[in-house]
């Protein structure tokens, strides 16, 4: 298949923004600035803020998508379909699930490595397959099983990277038992996450609603109650587990200060509320041009990435068992989500049942349904 620039563009356009998200966030954990209180320098860990940043991205999808709505209809010919009416409040559920979802990833990012952080993240293939055969009465293939099997051995082995791994790098500051803290808080957000797609395939797919809309409602109602929360946040006493001045779940005033004091912590927050806007956009634009499949390598492709970048600027040590359970986790990956077929299907005596697999109601079904969660959920 020979790709046009612009699908070049949209693939690395995706690959880089949803690497950026990550990055980004961890940068700004990395930076320390003064703060309201006094003039000591701490670093700038206010996990909560930084979730309300990633909402005002995925909000910002509203209105790109209402901008796309207005150029295409002076069209001749209008392409974008509108999508019909809804009641919002649809979006709610699911939109909580990924404020909590989220939150948690970023006070687990302060924790661990961004590698590891991107490579867990893995886990949500598991919970998502075993939900949805819970609750949507779906039937996974046996591959599928495979890919769940394989991609919590993947899981087992950056553990056990992050256990072995405790003393080195940069980015290793943390006690052990805050690296392990970190890790299963990101897998939680995972279970959280997996409820989230269950409800969206459940309820929203059933609603023509186009992805942009989509995901900018759901950034909406994440972004208002969240900045919302902020203020309780701000009076709850949380001891040792605070790590800002006053002890509390957060301090988004602190958060400001820091802000004001040190522009480069702007400058990274601004990194993920852009790149998550524009990753969305393309990683719903490559499901349209390219392919679904395409989307799903891509983000595979991120995690390396985020690897590679965190090595090179010293945020982390090189460890070959994360090298080990990256390949698990992607090996996992391409099982659940069928990536081995076109291989197997130039073996002759794989062609059959990979061919019968592909075209089996239970096999469409899930293509149907994953195609349309999928490009409304990535963040």
């Amino acid at each position: 298949m020979n790709w046009t620039k612009y699908q070049l563009f949209l693939a690395g356009l995706m690959l880089v923004t949803g690497s950026i998200n990550t990055l980004a966030a961890k940068w700004a954990d990395k930076l320390s600035a003064k703060g309201c209180h006094d003039a000591t320098e701490r670093p700038f860990a206010h996990p909560f803020v930084q979730a309300v940043g990633m909402f005002l991205g995925e909000l910002s999808c509203l209105a790109a998508f209402y901008i796309l709505l207005c150029h295409d209809r002076r069209r001749p010919e209008p392409s974008v379909n509108p999508g019909q009416s809804f009641n919002p409040f649809i979006f709610l559920p699911p939109a909580m699930c990924d404020m909590l979802a989220t939150s948690l990833m970023y006070v687990a990012l302060n924790m661990t490595s961004a590698s590891s952080f991107q490579m867990l993240r893995g886990a949500i293939i598991i919970f998502t397959g075993l939900l949805s055969v819970a609750f949507l009465g779906r039937r996974l293939m046996v591959s599928q099983w495979i890919g769940i099997l394989i991609t919590t051995l993947g899981l087992v082995i950056v553990g056990l990277a992050d256990f072995f791994n405790k003393n080195g790098g940069e980015d290793q500051k943390h006690k052990l038992s805050e690296v392990i803290t970190g890790d299963l808080l990101i897998i939680m957000a995972q279970i959280i996450g997996s409820v989230q797609m269950v409800l969206e395939e459940k309820f929203i797919s059933k609603h023509d609603v186009h992805p942009l809309r989509a995901v900018g409602t759901e950034g909406f109602f994440g972004f208002v109650v969240l900045t919302l929360l902020l203020i309780p946040m701000y009076f709850i006493p949380v001891g040792d587990f605070g790590d800002n001045p006053r002890r509390v779940l957060e301090d988004a005033l602190e958060a400001f200060c820091q802000m004001g004091n040190q522009p480069l912590i702007v400058v990274a927050l601004l990194g993920t509320v852009t790149s998550i806007a524009f990753f969305n956009f393309a990683g719903i634009s490559v499901t349209k041009e390219i392919s679904a499949t395409t989307r799903m390598v891509l983000d595979s492709l991120r995690t390396l990435v985020i690897w590679a970048v965190s090595l090179a600027l010293g945020w982390e040590d090189f460890h070959g068992l994360q090298v080990l359970g990256f390949l698990v986790l992607l090996a996992g990956t391409v099982l659940y989500n069928g990536l081995h077929r076109p291989l197997l299907a130039r073996i002759p005596c794989c062609a059959a049942l990979v061919e019968e697999e592909e075209h089996s109601p239970e096999e469409s079904e899930r293509l149907m349904a994953d195609g349309r969660v999928q490009a409304a959920d990535e963040s």
